[in-house]
């Protein structure tokens, strides 16, 4: 049987949906069979940054209403065969998904697959409870700055009471991952630093996602940025992340695209 993960937040755009890609793609090119699963229903954004947004036949309202099975709804990548993508549904709302309904779909999932990574709408209300609430563990995402991370606290309580294993009395494992971060502006005191996070949210840390242009560039292009730039600081930071969210230890960095006087010279001398 496989994981479900929920890729979550309290504040809107903070990175979750090409977190989900980017940990998604990451993990398929390890060898896992993944499924990404968008639950923000009318806004669907997760086939855009996968680039598959023109091969939408079916979406998660279909398969959940019966108009249609799970595996035509699904989406292969064409990248990475072990990786699919099941989209959401651009023109009805949250109403639309039924308890059972996901349930189903996710039992179905997790049945087939390594991973099923949740892409969480923001907030606290009706989609966001639905993503989170068959997961085995969740990703929280925050920017450094003081109104996402008291947030995502506030999304932390909902996963220790909402979920079907918190309701059981089981606690889900729950990370931190930090997106846009910048160290320069953080020792500026312009933006929180990492240790003031997790302070607040005592939780383990994930990674620590620096700012980054290729982020931007990977989406407009419809790549995870762990597939379109593998070498650039971002994609080696979720590929830490998903190091660790598999359960390996691997020592917490903040990788950078600055490169150094000496290697700047020795590539020239080159």
């Amino acid at each position: 049987m496989g994981t479900v993960v929920v890729v979550t937040s309290g504040k809107g755009g903070v990175g979750k949906t090409t977190s989900t890609a980017a940990l998604g793609a990451a993990l398929a090119a390890n060898g896992e069979s993944v499924a990404v699963v968008d639950f923000d229903v009318g806004l669907r954004n997760l086939d855009l940054v996968m680039g598959a947004e023109r091969r939408v036949v079916y979406d998660f309202i279909n398969v959940v209403q019966g108009q249609a099975k799970l595996a035509q709804a699904m989406i292969r990548d064409k990248r990475l065969p072990n990786l699919f993508l099941l989209p959401a549904s651009q023109t009805r709302d949250k109403d639309a998904l039924t308890e059972d309904g996901v349930r189903r779909v996710i039992d179905a999932l997790r049945a087939s697959f390594d991973w099923v990574i949740c892409d969480s709408p923001a907030g606290i209300e009706r989609g966001a409870i639905l993503a989170m609430r068959h997961a085995d563990a969740a990703v929280i995402v925050t920017n450094p700055e003081v109104s996402s991370v008291r947030d995502s606290d506030r999304i932390i309580g909902m996963l220790d009471s909402r979920t079907v294993k918190a309701e059981s009395g089981e606690s889900i494992p729950k990370h931190v991952l930090v997106t846009r971060f910048d160290g320069e502006r953080a020792a500026r005191g312009d933006m929180l630093a990492i240790e003031d996070i997790m302070e607040i949210l005592c939780l383990p840390l994930l990674g620590i996602i620096p700012e980054s242009q290729e982020v931007l560039k990977a989406s407009n292009v419809g790549a995870p940025v762990t597939l379109s730039n593998p070498a650039s600081a971002p994609a080696r930071a979720y590929a830490d992340a998903v190091q660790r969210l598999k359960g390996e230890i691997v020592a917490m960095t903040i990788p950078t695209d600055k490169k150094g006087l000496f290697g700047g010279l020795f590539r020239r001398a080159a």
